[in-house]
């Protein structure tokens, strides 16, 4: 039989190889002559890859000089790494993009900041220290500069023609162009709409019967992207200056029920800071929905630590995750694990892990008893938390912390008696009772009791029948995780963007809290900070005189509580029950542009008369936005009269505007980046024109783009801030601004003075780093400075040395507030539909509306048997489906399943499927993956696109046809669902409002494949 068997195949194997070398025949032919077939390489070695950008044999650095190479970011995704970018100079165009080895976010270690240019090349040749040094780029950041040259980018101001969203434009004038926004009137033959001129009156009330709303002002909205580097400049410059309250980017609908619960960990709602591991020394490492390297941010920095931890260090770490990301691997044994998760229930798990710490008491009490900075000190610690602070329970001071005229006050430890926080060195950790101060009885309990209170809210078993995992696993990660002392850390990101993500995060970052890991080495890190950038030494570049303080009421309805509009008190003052107000309110959170389109349709708190996005695609971003916002942006009269979009394509959002403003792309760009933490040292990058902007130009010759714009804009309206007379230097001289390299080259000079000012540059470090274009502007901007900033634009940026990261087992740069265990903000704010107080510590919530109705109860299972996830793509981006490059890499996504899920409906491999929710559905072709959980979907993100390309536009009566490779995939965001409690609104975290895409319930079919169009 065995014989016979390898008879056989080896008869295939005959039969195979001669079809495969009569298929090759003439191919082999040439290869055996050494002739040549077909078209001519350009080299007989390296065919037609381009020369070197340098040579470096025999410790003779040789420079190519057919190219420059500049230091600069990419903003190919929010990590926004430091790169160099190999030009051609004959073409001025980008041929390969490289990493920037002084930037610790493309190297780690990086090369000490003051290593001069030439030596930096060197260090990265065989005869240097290539191995230690290295610095890459991921795929994504050595393909997305193909969109600078692709054929539907955006180069002249366009005008709609049709109506909106029929993808109808003609080019127009940029000086027309903002003569008409800024005069208004019937400018589509749809009737008049107000010019920005007439929008700007910062003294009539927006409402008079809610001064608080503010000024008229306020009509106008920016929705923004990421913090690319120029969102800051706009905001400050531009915004203030009109008088307008209304600019958002785009964290709603990224990570803001992340940020938000941080934010109320670490008792900052002003800043929102946000925590990442130490990646370099921590021993256990819990991710929660976030693989790194995959998700979180900074990506590629992550993944890397991550890679090197597992190999070279002594880390062990479990992903808990729906899907099996790229993080866990068996080639490390049992130092990775995954842990499988139905979507939206991570807080069942982590509620039940703090159960088993508190029930066991694995936590260091020692740590929590510390009651303030003054303890902290005197303990020789470096964080201290809220535990023992006691929250009032009765009456109407309910929910606040105990305090007397100094602050807080706790239980002293020693004598059980009530003293000031700052008096005491350890604390009474856990009490429920009486207290009385200053001849008042309080009913309190401390922090702690009230967290473990809600921990044992379910029991162990209850929290692992909600999220799927068994008692004992929660039982063994609970234990493992407070194992390694101070050296664990926890992650978690866009996993927990579902209706009770706020939560979520904040309960995470509480597994922290309860064994000490804040500023310690290998536990958990603020970030390294940055040098002083546009308040710096020399200059305030956000100062100017006419500066608008606008103190008004956002269009989002957050940053204020529904409870000091005159709704609620006129309802307060009649004796009536004030709840509910209209719609929600978010007193904490930061912004909401999921929110925006239908605040305005509604017109609670107002209408809004412009719009105005930068780079944004709220409609494809936002889950449930093509359900209910395209029919109210479509219609001029329903939510926005006048939309306004600078963007360098016409995306899905930017196709519904009136006016396209071009933008410049990646390495056209100024920007000014801060990292996003997951690194211990000040870190600035800085980004510049290294090539020349493709775009029409203003008649001074500067590309239009967001910042020329701006400028052009404010000068027309006159705005204060702008003109001759516009920037402000701290030695009192004044200075104009009339190009984006005036705010630039300034702020590029703060950080070369910041602290202990950078050496100048040479002329050599100027010449190799293609830098030589700017001298003349960097001596009539900067002065006798110039050559320090030089020094900064040569290397990227300015970051501060490795050896800087740590203090003995501390972390060089610490977060200095307290975390809170209980944050009084939260635990006095109520809910505006119902009137119920947030709890202030974690607690336990299913997935709900606003008002509480549950998911299992709107959504069965007997109709939705799945939950739905998407997941971050470690190639595809939403702003670079443009980027044809991407798509040799990875040309489309599924709808992934797991294969006894599929068998279980009847499903295969590559069948064409629906996915469908409550409110909308997607389609897409279905990939079998053992790694998913199989009570869910999965969709990998930044695919199914209609706009970038993917569909057809019309511009000057020329239609240009859209791409298929562009419109393939899933548009997993199509199945999104609305909250019935509300008027026009989609499910939402119900206490920060983020965009709830995660968890959401489906079912799926089989369907017939679209037919492709002849």
């Amino acid at each position: 039989m065995q014989n016979n068997r390898r008879k056989f195949l080896l008869g295939s194997a005959a039969v195979i190889g001669a079809a495969s070398v009569a298929g090759y025949k003439d191919t082999l032919s040439a290869v055996s002559t050494l002739s040549d077939k077909g078209e001519k390489a350009e080299d007989a070695i390296y065919f037609n890859s381009p020369e070197a950008e340098y040579s470096c044999l025999d410790d003779n650095f040789e420079p190519n000089e057919r190219y420059k190479v500049c230091a600069t970011a990419c903003i190919g995704c929010t990590t926004q790494c430091g790169v160099r970018v190999k030009i051609d100079r004959k073409t001025d165009k980008v041929v390969r993009v490289l990493g920037n080895p002084y930037n610790l976010l493309s190297t780690d270690p990086w090369i000490p900041y003051h290593t001069p240019i030439k030596e930096s090349y060197t260090l990265l040749s065989q005869k240097g220290k290539f191995e230690t040094y290295r610095s890459n780029v991921c795929a994504r950041g050595n393909s997305v500069f193909s969109k600078i040259y692709d054929e539907f980018r955006v180069l002249k101001p366009l005008k709609r023609v049709g109506k909106r969203g029929e993808n109808k434009w003609k080019e127009i004038e940029i000086e027309q162009l903002i003569e008409e926004i800024v005069e208004g009137g019937d400018l589509f033959g749809e009737g008049a709409v107000k010019g920005l001129k007439d929008v700007r009156d910062t003294k009539t009330p927006i409402n008079p019967d809610e001064p608080i709303f503010g000024p008229k002002s306020n009509g106008l909205c920016l929705i923004g992207t990421t913090h690319e580097g120029r969102f800051k400049t706009v905001i400050h410059r531009f915004l203030k200056s009109f008088g307008t309250s209304n600019f958002m980017g785009h964290t709603s609908i990224c990570g803001l029920s992340m940020r938000a619960g941080e934010a109320a960990f670490l008792g900052n709602f002003k800043k929102y800071p946000h925590l990442k591991p130490d990646f370099e020394n921590t021993r256990y490492l819990l991710s929660i929905g976030t693989p790194p390297g995959q998700a979180g941010n900074p990506f590629k920095r992550q993944g890397k630590l991550l890679c090197r931890a597992r190999t070279e260090g002594d880390i062990e770490y479990a992903i808990v995750s729906p899907m099996l990301g790229n993080s866990d691997t068996i080639a490390v044994g049992d130092r990775s694990s995954w842990i499988p998760i139905i979507p939206g229930t991570d807080l069942a798990f982590v509620m039940g892990m703090l159960q088993v710490i508190i029930k066991e008491k694995l936590y260091n009490a020692q740590y929590l008893a510390m009651p303030s900075s003054q303890a902290m000190k005197a303990m020789g610690d470096v964080s201290h938390t809220n535990a023992t602070h006691l929250v009032i329970q009765e009456g109407k001071e309910t929910g606040k912390i105990l305090k007397d005229t100094n602050g807080p006050v706790v239980l002293d430890a020693a004598d059980n008696t009530l003293k000031p926080a700052a008096a005491v060195t350890q604390a009474v950790l856990d009490y429920t009772g009486e207290v009385t101060l200053d001849g008042t009885t309080y009913q309190v309990q401390t922090a702690f009791s009230e967290l473990k209170k809600n921990a044992n809210e379910f029991t162990l078993e209850e929290y692992s029948l909600e999220c799927g995992i068994n008692a004992t696993t929660i039982l063994e990660v609970a234990r493992k995780f407070t194992s390694f002392g101070r050296k664990a850390s926890i992650d978690c990101h866009g996993g927990t963007m579902h209706t009770t993500g706020f939560y979520t995060a904040y309960a995470v970052m509480m597994l922290g809290a309860m064994i000490g890991n804040l500023n310690y080495k290998g536990g958990m890190s603020p970030g390294g900070g940055a040098y002083k950038d546009f308040v710096g030494k020399r200059y305030n570049l956000f100062g100017y005189k006419g500066k608008s303080k606008i103190h008004a009421t956002r269009i989002d309805k957050t940053r204020m509580a529904y409870e000091k509009t005159n709704a609620f008190k006129k309802k307060k003052a009649a004796g009536e029950n004030p709840y509910p107000a209209r719609d929600t309110w978010y007193p904490f959170t930061n912004a909401l542009e999921s929110e925006v389109i239908t605040n305005s349709a509604k017109g609670y708190p107002y209408k809004l008369d412009v719009l105005l996005s930068f780079n944004s695609n709220f409609m494809y971003g936002t889950c449930g936005g093509q359900n209910n916002i395209e029919e109210l942006i479509k219609d001029p009269k329903k939510a926005v009269p006048l939309f306004i979009a600078v963007d360098p394509f016409i995306n899905e959002t930017s196709k519904y505007a009136d006016y396209i403003i071009p933008d410049s792309v990646l390495y056209e760009t100024w920007g000014v980046l801060h990292a996003w933490a997951g690194y211990q040292t000040k870190l600035n990058t800085v980004r510049f024109p290294v090539i020349k902007p493709r775009q029409a130009t203003f008649s001074n010759g500067e590309p239009i783009e967001m910042l020329s714009f701006m400028i052009a804009l404010g000068k027309k309206l006159n705005l204060p801030g702008f003109g001759k007379k516009a920037i402000k230097g701290n030695d009192g001289s004044w200075y104009p601004m009339d190009k984006a390299e005036d705010i630039y080259l300034r702020v590029f000079e703060n950080i070369a003075l910041d602290g202990t000012p950078v050496p100048d540059a040479t002329d050599e470090d100027i010449a190799l780093s293609g830098i030589d274009n700017w001298v003349p502007a960097l001596k009539r901007i900067c002065g006798a400075n110039w050559r320090k900033t030089a020094y900064v634009m040569a290397r990227g940026g300015r970051y501060q040395d490795v050896e800087k990261s740590y203090q003995g087992e501390f972390l060089s740069r610490k977060y200095k507030k307290p975390i809170q265990i209980y944050n009084e903000k939260v635990g006095t704010t109520r809910n505006s539909l119902t009137g119920e107080r947030h709890s202030g510590t974690v607690r336990f919530y299913p997935q709900r509306t606003v008002k509480g109705h549950s998911f299992a109860k709107l959504f069965p299972r007997d109709r939705y048997p799945l939950t739905a996830f998407a997941f971050k793509s470690n190639v595809l981006s939403t702003p670079n489906t443009a980027a044809s490059l991407l798509k040799e890499i990875k040309y489309t996504t599924y709808i992934d399943i797991n294969p006894a899920t599929a068998k279980q409906f009847g499903l295969r491999h590559g069948d064409y499927v629906q996915l469908i929710s409550g409110n909308g559905h997607t389609e897409g072709y279905l990939r079998l993956r053992n790694g998913v959980h199989p009570d869910t979907v999965g969709v990998e993100q930044g695919d199914g696109r209609q706009g970038e390309g993917a569909v057809d536009v019309e511009i000057n009566g020329q239609v240009k046809r859209g791409l298929i490779a562009r419109k393939t995939g899933v548009f997993y965001n199509k199945i999104g669902l609305m909250d019935p409690d509300r008027e026009l609104a989609l499910t939402t975290d119900f206490v920060c409002g983020s965009n709830a895409r995660q968890a959401i319930p489906v079912n799926i079919k089989k369907i017939n494949p679209p037919r492709s169009k002849a």
